[in-house]
C-alpha cells in the first residue's frame, strides 16, 4: 500500500514539474513523440554548434548574434506549442492539429530575422507589409507561448505595456503618463525587426550563455551528480538534530551549482528530503517550506544564478567574475543561516539526533569548513593557473593538446577510483542507511572535474561564460558517454560496448532534457524584451521612476522599500529572470541617482543585486509561488501555508539587500582578501544572531525584549557605520576650488566625491553627488580628471564649472552635462573606526546569552546538534 502511495506521489510530482518546466504533453503516436524527441535534441546541438569554434574553422554554419537569437526563439516557440497543452483540460496524449499549425507559424515568425536577414537589412527603417504581418503574428504567438509555458501573469504584464505603446495618447490616461502613441509599423519594427525589443539583450543572453549553462546542469544531473550531492549531504548531516532538514539545505545549495531553476531544485532534492523531514517530526508545511527556502537560495548560488548573473554582465557592464564575487558572501551566509534556522526549529520542536556535538562547536566547524573549502578551491584554481602557465611556456602551441590529454587521464583515474565502491542507490529508505561520507565522496569524485573546469575557465582564464560553458558541457557529454562503460571495465564486468551504447542514449536524453528546461526561460526572456522595448520606445520608465521617487519623498530607504514591493508584487506572477529584467530596467538607475542626491554612492551592481534578491521571491510568494506548490505536492501539505512559512524562513534573504546597499563590503566591492574573510565572519555571526532573533530562540526560548536586542545586535554587526555616522560625519566639505589640487595629490586609481548641479538638455534641474575616477597619477589634476572621467573643469567667475564632456566618457554615462557647477567637494573625515561598535553589540549578545543560560536547567544528556 505504501509503495503504491509513493508511486502516486512521485507521479504527481513528475506531472507538476512537467507542467511547470518541461511541458506536460506525452503523446502516444510515434510521429509526435519523435518530434518532441528530435526538436529539443536539434536545439541543443544547434546551441553547441554556434558556441563551438568549428563553424569559424570550416567557414560553414556561421550565424551572427541576431540570427542566433532568431533561431533560438523559433525552437522555443515551436516547443511551447507542441509540448505544453493549451489549457489544463486540453489533451496530453496527442497534439491537436491547430497546435501543429500555430507551432509552425510561430516558429516561422520567430525565425523571420534569420530567414530574411539580407532583405531586412536592405530595407532597414522601411518594413514591408510581410515584415509587419510577421511581427504582429509573431508577438501574439510569442505571448501565447509564454502563457502556456509560464502562466498568464507574464503575458498580462507584457500586454499592458504593449497596450500603452498603442493607446498611450488617450485622454482618459493621466496627463503625467500620456505620450503621443506609436503606429503599428513603428512599434512592430522596434519590437520585432530590430534588437531593441524581443531580440534584445535578454534573448541574446539566453541564446549565448544561459542555454549552455542550463544544458551543463542537465547533463551533470543526468550523469548522477544530483544524487551524489544529496547523498553527501545526508551522510554528513543526517545524524544531527533535524538532520534531514539540514541535509536538504546543503543538498539544495549543491544542486544550485548546477541548476538555475528553483522548481527543479525542489523536485530533485525534495522527493527524498521532504518525506524524511516529515518522518523525524516536521509538519508537511514546515518540511515543504524548508525545501522551498533552500531551493530558491540555490538560485543565488554561482555559477548559474538563474540566468541573472549573465544578464548583469550585460546590463551593468562588469565581468562575470565580478558578478560572482559580489554574490558569493550573501549566498554563503544566507545558506548557513538557513541551516541554523532549521536547527532552532528542531530545538523548538524537541527533536533529537544521534550526535552529541555542541551547537557552538558545530557552527564553528561549519564556518571553518566553508572557509577551508573556499580557500582550497581558490588555491587549487590558482595552482592550476600557474601549472598551465608553465606548460604554455615550455610546450608552446602544443600545450593545449597536452593539457587536454592530461585532464582526460585525470578523469579516467577518477572513474577508476570511483569504481572501487558500489554505485549509489538513491531512495528514501537508502537515505537512512548510507555508507560513510568518505565512501560516498569517492563514488562520484569525477563529477567534480567538470565543475572545476568551468570555474577554472571562468575565474582563472577569464574566458567568456559561453566559451566556458561550451567546453564544460562538452566534457559532460564525454562523461555521460563513458562513465558506466569505464566503471564496468575497471570492475572486470565486461559489457563495455553495450554500456557505451547506453551512454550514447544517456547523452541524447541529457541534451533533450536540457533543451526542454529552456522552453519557458527562453519565452520569458523574449517577452521581457517586449516590456523593455515598450519602456525604451515610450519613455514610460522615466515617468514611473519619477512617480516612485515622488511617493518616497526623496527618501532612499522608502525608495528601496517601494522597489522591493514592486519586485514582490510582480514576482507573484513573473519568473525570477523576467522580474529582474523589468524592475532593474525601470528602477536601478533611479535608486543610484536618488542615493547620490542623498550623498550615498550606490554601485549599480549593488542595486541590480537588490532587485535580484527580491525577484527570487517569485517562486515563494503566495498565491502563485510555484516552488511552494511543487513542495506541497510532495509533502501533502497546504500550498499557501507552505508558501507563507517559506516566506517567513526567507526573511533573512529579504534583509540582506537592504544591508548591502548601505554596506557594500558585503558584496566585496573594493575589499582585499584579508578584509573579505573578516567581512564574511562578521556578516555570518550577524546573520545567525538575526535568525535567532526572528525565530524567538537563542540558548532557549526568547522573551520579546531578548528577540529585539538580538535583532539590534545583528543590525549593528551588519552596519556599524550607522552608529558612527550619528556621532561623526563621514565626510568633510572643502572648497570647490581645491578640486584640482586634490585630484593631483590623489593616489593611483583614486576617486573624488564631487557635488554637481545644473540643467540638463531636457530642461531638468539636477543636484547630485558623483564619484569621479582619476587617471595617471603622474599628471596634474585637470589631466587626471580628463583621462578617467572624461570631464574638463575650469574656474569661471569664482566657480568651478564643467567646460567639456568627452563623448562616451564616464561623465557622460553618469549624466553630467555642460556648464554644471561644482557645489561641494567631499573628503573622508578622520574619525574613529566603525568596528568599535562591535564591542557594545557583542556585550549585549553575551548578556542575552547569560540571561537565557540561567533559565536553562543543566542536562548532561542534552543533544545540542
Amino acid at each position: 500500500m505504501s509503495d503504491t502511495k509513493a508511486q502516486n506521489d512521485t507521479a504527481a510530482v513528475d506531472d507538476f514539474i512537467a507542467e511547470a518546466d518541461t511541458g506536460a504533453r506525452n503523446p502516444n503516436g510515434a510521429f509526435p513523440r519523435g518530434v518532441l524527441w528530435f526538436v529539443p535534441l536539434a536545439w541543443s546541438l544547434f546551441q553547441l554548434w554556434i558556441a563551438s569554434p568549428i563553424p569559424y574553422e570550416i567557414g560553414f554554419g556561421v550565424v551572427n548574434n541576431a540570427q542566433a537569437r532568431s533561431i533560438h526563439l523559433a525552437f522555443a516557440v515551436f516547443l511551447a506549442f507542441t509540448a505544453f497543452p493549451t489549457l489544463k483540460t486540453s489533451p496530453r496524449t496527442y497534439i491537436p492539429i491547430q497546435d501543429w499549425v500555430v507551432a509552425l507559424v510561430g516558429a516561422f515568425c520567430a525565425g523571420y530575422l534569420f530567414l530574411f536577414w539580407d532583405g531586412l537589412a536592405d530595407r532597414s527603417g522601411a518594413p514591408s507589409s510581410l515584415d509587419i504581418i510577421a511581427a504582429v503574428v509573431g508577438i501574439a504567438l510569442l505571448m501565447e507561448a509564454a502563457r502556456r509555458s509560464l502562466g498568464f501573469p507574464l503575458m498580462a504584464v507584457a500586454a499592458v505595456f504593449l497596450g500603452y505603446v498603442f493607446f498611450g495618447s488617450y485622454a482618459w490616461l493621466p496627463d503625467v503618463i500620456q505620450w503621443r502613441g506609436a503606429s503599428v509599423e513603428r512599434a512592430m519594427s522596434h519590437m520585432w525587426l530590430t534588437t531593441e525589443g524581443v531580440f534584445g539583450v535578454a534573448l541574446g543572453v539566453s541564446s549565448g550563455f544561459v542555454f549552455l549553462f542550463v544544458l551543463f546542469g542537465a547533463l551533470l544531473n543526468q550523469a548522477g551528480a544530483g544524487n551524489y550531492f544529496l547523498s553527501l549531504a545526508f551522510a554528513t548531516l543526517g545524524h544531527l538534530r533535524g538532520g534531514p532538514a539540514k541535509a536538504a539545505v546543503i543538498a539544495s545549495a549543491a544542486t544550485g551549482l548546477i541548476s538555475g531553476s528553483s522548481i527543479a531544485n525542489v523536485v530533485t532534492t525534495g522527493t527524498f528530503t521532504i518525506p524524511l523531514m516529515k518522518k523525524v517530526g516536521f509538519s508537511p508545511a514546515k518540511a515543504g517550506a524548508i525545501e522551498v527556502s533552500s531551493s530558491i537560495n540555490g538560485v543565488l548560488t554561482p555559477p548559474v544564478m538563474g540566468a541573472v548573473a549573465f544578464l548583469m554582465t550585460e546590463y551593468v557592464g562588469v565581468s562575470y567574475v565580478e558578478v560572482v564575487k559580489t554574490a558569493i558572501v550573501p549566498a554563503a551566509i544566507s545558506y548557513v543561516a538557513l541551516v541554523y534556522i532549521v536547527h532552532l526549529e528542531a530545538l523548538k520542536m524537541g527533536m533529537t539526533g544521534t550526535s552529541r556535538m555542541n551547537p557552538i562547536i558545530f557552527l564553528l566547524r561549519a564556518v571553518l569548513a566553508i572557509c577551508i573549502g573556499i580557500i582550497a578551491a581558490g588555491g587549487t584554481l590558482y595552482v592550476a593557473g600557474l601549472l598551465v602557465g608553465m606548460a604554455e611556456t615550455v610546450l608552446g602551441g602544443a600545450s593545449t593538446l597536452v593539457l587536454s590529454g592530461m585532464f582526460l587521464v585525470a578523469y579516467v583515474f577518477a572513474v577508476r577510483f570511483a569504481a572501487h565502491g558500489p554505485d549509489l542507490e538513491l531512495s528514501v529508505d537508502s537515505m537512512q542507511a548510507l555508507p560513510p561520507t568518505r565512501e560516498i565522496f569517492k563514488s562520484g569524485i569525477h563529477y567534480l572535474l567538470p565543475i572545476f573546469l568551468l570555474m577554472y575557465l571562468l575565474m582563472v582564464e577569464r574566458k567568456s561564460p559561453g566559451f566556458s560553458a561550451f567546453y564544460s558541457a562538452t566534457f559532460m557529454l564525454l562523461i555521460l558517454l563513458t562513465q558506466d562503460a569505464l566503471k564496468a571495465h575497471f570492475r572486470g564486468e565486461g559489457q563495455f560496448a553495450p554500456l557505451l551504447k547506453e551512454g550514447l542514449s544517456q547523452v541524447g536524453e541529457g541534451l533533450i532534457i536540457g533543451a526542454r528546461n529552456m522552453i519557458g526561460l527562453a519565452c520569458a526572456m523574449a517577452v521581457a524584451g517586449i516590456i523593455v522595448g515598450s519602456v525604451t520606445l515610450t519613455g514610460v520608465g522615466q515617468v514611473m521612476a519619477e512617480f516612485v521617487e515622488f511617493l518616497s519623498g526623496g527618501n532612499l530607504m522608502l525608495m528601496l522599500v517601494f522597489v522591493a514591493l514592486i519586485s514582490i508584487i510582480l514576482g507573484m506572477g513573473l519568473p525570477t529572470t523576467a522580474n529582474y529584467i523589468v524592475v532593474s530596467s525601470l528602477m536601478a538607475g533611479v535608486v543610484v541617482e536618488l542615493g547620490a542626491q542623498s550623498g550615498l554612492i550606490v554601485p549599480l551592481i549593488a542595486v541590480h543585486m537588490f532587485v535580484f534578491y527580491f525577484g527570487i521571491m517569485a517562486d515563494v510568494t503566495p498565491p502563485v509561488g510555484l516552488a511552494s506548490f511543487a513542495a506541497a505536492a510532495i509533502s501533502g501539505g497546504d500550498p499557501l501555508r507552505t508558501g507563507f512559512q517559506a516566506f517567513f524562513y526567507s526573511i533573512r534573504t529579504a534583509l540582506l539587500p537592504f544591508l548591502f546597499i548601505f554596506n557594500t563590503d558585503l558584496l566585496l566591492i573594493d575589499v582585499g582578501p584579508v578584509q573579505a574573510i573578516a567581512v564574511f565572519i562578521v556578516a555570518l555571526v550577524a546573520m545567525l544572531v538575526f535568525a535567532a532573533g526572528t525565530m524567538g530562540w537563542f540558548v532557549t526560548r526568547s522573551r520579546l525584549w531578548e528577540s529585539a536586542v538580538l535583532v539590534l545586535v545583528a543590525l549593528t554587526l551588519f552596519r556599524p557605520g550607522f552608529w558612527l555616522d550619528q556621532v561623526q560625519a563621514p565626510y568633510e566639505n572643502v572648497p570647490a576650488s581645491e578640486i584640482f589640487a586634490l585630484a593631483e595629490a590623489a593616489p593611483p586609481d583614486g576617486e573624488l566625491r564631487v557635488g554637481l548641479e545644473g540643467m540638463t538638455l531636457d530642461g531638468d534641474f539636477v543636484s547630485s553627488t558623483y564619484l569621479l575616477p582619476l587617471g595617471d597619477p603622474g599628471a596634474d589634476g585637470t589631466a587626471r580628471l580628463e583621462q578617467a572621467a572624461g570631464l574638463t573643469l575650469v574656474e569661471r567667475d569664482g566657480q568651478v564649472v564643467v567646460d567639456l564632456i568627452s563623448f562616451g566618457g564616464k561623465a557622460e554615462d553618469m549624466g553630467i552635462d555642460f556648464d554644471w557647477t561644482v557645489t561641494r567637494l567631499e573628503v573622508e573625515a578622520d574619525r574613529l573606526p566603525k568596528e568599535l561598535f562591535y564591542i557594545p553589540a557583542l556585550l549585549l549578545l553575551a548578556l542575552v546569552a547569560l540571561v537565557q543560560r540561567r533559565r536553562v536547567s543543566p542536562d548532561p544528556q542534552e543533544e545540542l546538534a
